[in-house]
């Protein structure tokens, strides 16, 4: 039984991963500048609708699609987590390749990133709560929305604040910094998935086929809901490509840490957010790819 499977995670893994993510928001920081939150503040619809595709609309799809399908108790817990998580780190460089509003892409990052302190564990809580098998797991776990946000808080927000202050102290140094960081951590974070799968490959692969559908079309439900949120929003197609992709590009590498910190490497949860994490970078690439053939209107 998937509900039943624990994937194998020390301590020290986590610890690890908790690292590279915090690098990974860190090179991602360092392209922001305070200034870049006053434009949006003075043009705000796109960045709204963004942000209410993220962690309104998806979320919503999500659910909807777990009362369709009824899939098991730690599968269904899985998507409505990783649904609940902000957009993920490559979403800014698809973003980018697709001919989308990059700058865009990284503030709804850095926005997200801030607002999954509250959001991300109450829409857990909230709609974990809704599916009653999923509920029993939220029950039997006792998770405290409080510890998620003080989770989040240290991994996403902290290395955030830090990127920006030195992006707004030593501009050359970041300049400097700012590609090979952004591609190093990229790779690490690649790189650190494949040993944690590879450790635990028998066990992926007895459950990755049954799970993989789901998933597959929990993405393509993620970005047929940004594109549609950003059109309803009459954002222009130069937006339109950043809100899509962000909401399609989901930071399962968070999703990994909450689980194996709170749900204790639940096979069912884990095996999603790491099916997630392989399949949205191959939809966004070739989205991205499909995209690019024709300039985006601004």
């Amino acid at each position: 039984m998937i509900d039943e499977a624990v994937l194998d995670f020390s301590p020290g893994s986590l610890m690890l991963l908790n690292g590279i993510l915090a690098i990974v928001m860190f090179s991602i920081a360092i392209d922001l500048l305070p200034r870049d939150f006053r434009v949006l503040a003075r043009a705000p619809r796109p960045l709204i609708a963004g942000l209410v595709s993220q962690f309104v609309v998806l979320p919503v799809l999500t659910f909807l699609l777990v009362l369709v399908t009824q899939p098991q108790a730690s599968v269904a817990l899985g998507l409505i987590l990783v649904a609940a998580c902000p957009g993920g780190n490559i979403s800014n460089f698809i973003t980018h390749r697709a001919g989308g509003n990059a700058a865009l892409s990284v503030s709804m990052t850095a926005f997200a990133t801030v607002g999954a302190i509250l959001l991300t564990p109450l829409n857990i809580a909230f709609w974990g709560s809704l599916y009653g098998p999923s509920a029993e797991i939220l029950r039997a776990t006792s998770v405290e929305p409080v510890q998620i946000a003080i989770t989040v808080s240290l991994m996403l927000v902290l290395p955030l604040v830090l990127g920006m202050l030195l992006n707004t102290k030593r501009p050359t140094l970041t300049a400097k910094l700012r590609k090979p960081l952004q591609w190093l951590s990229m790779a690490i974070f690649i790189a650190f998935i494949a040993v944690a799968l590879a450790a635990n490959w028998t066990q992926f692969l007895a459950y990755a086929g049954g799970i993989a559908g789901l998933v597959i079309l929990h993405n393509a439900l993620a970005l047929g809901g940004g594109y549609a949120t950003a059109t309803v929003a009459g954002l222009a197609p130069f937006d339109r490509r950043a809100v899509t992709i962000e909401t399609g590009i989901q930071n399962s590498g968070l999703g990994l840490v909450l689980i194996f910190a709170f749900f204790g490497g639940l096979g069912g949860m884990a095996v999603v957010a790491a099916f997630w994490g392989i399949w949205h970078a191959v939809s966004g690439l070739a989205l991205a790819a499909i995209m690019s053939r024709t300039e985006a209107a601004r």
